[in-house]
């Protein structure tokens, strides 16, 4: 109803014009008439209230429509996966050009996820609070140097850390910085 008041609004004042008519939001009850005569096509706006609180899944597979409610209930999972990978693994843009190189290009992008995923049920598993986009951020702040002690010839490495936070993700994971 918001959306319908926000049109009449709108043509009212003399702002809609040719280029608003579209199948987008409630622009698809707009109607040409003539050239310039823009209206309100109210029947079509009557028809579709039937639909109003029902959801419609078009598909040209071979599932029950069980099966594809079920699949379209998980489809969440699959954006995350997208948004993780051009966002925190920063996948794109791929500049190659050569199928090889796209080729390991995706592998790379596709193992990154994976370790990322495996993070993820880790810091779950452990039962912590810090989120995995955090985790990722503190690691990347932590370093180690190897040294070789010149008097006894062994070998020594030693973690930096800036904070308490580093240090209590290499609590949760049992990494020893001494």
């Amino acid at each position: 109803m918001r959306g319908l008041t926000k049109l009449e609004k709108q043509l009212s004042k003399g702002k809609l014009s040719k280029k608003h008519i579209n199948n987008r939001g409630y622009n698809k009850y707009l109607r040409l008439e003539g050239e310039v005569n823009i209206s309100i096509d109210y029947e079509k706006y009557q028809a579709d209230q039937c639909w109003d609180g029902l959801k419609g899944y078009v598909t040209n597979t071979q599932m029950s429509k069980e099966q594809v409610i079920e699949n379209y209930k998980a489809l969440w999972q699959i954006e995350r996966a997208f948004r993780i990978s051009k966002t925190d693994l920063r996948v794109r843009p791929i500049y190659h050009r050569l199928p090889k190189r796209i080729e390991a290009h995706l592998t790379i992008a596709f193992c990154s996820y994976k370790l990322y995923k495996e993070l993820e049920r880790q810091l779950k598993v452990k039962k912590t609070n810090v989120s995995t986009e955090k985790a990722l951020d503190l690691m990347k702040t932590i370093y180690k140097l190897r040294i070789k002690l010149p008097v006894s010839s062994q070998n020594k490495e030693i973690i930096f850390t800036e904070g308490d936070d580093q240090q209590k993700l290499l609590e949760i994971f049992d990494i020893k910085t001494d």
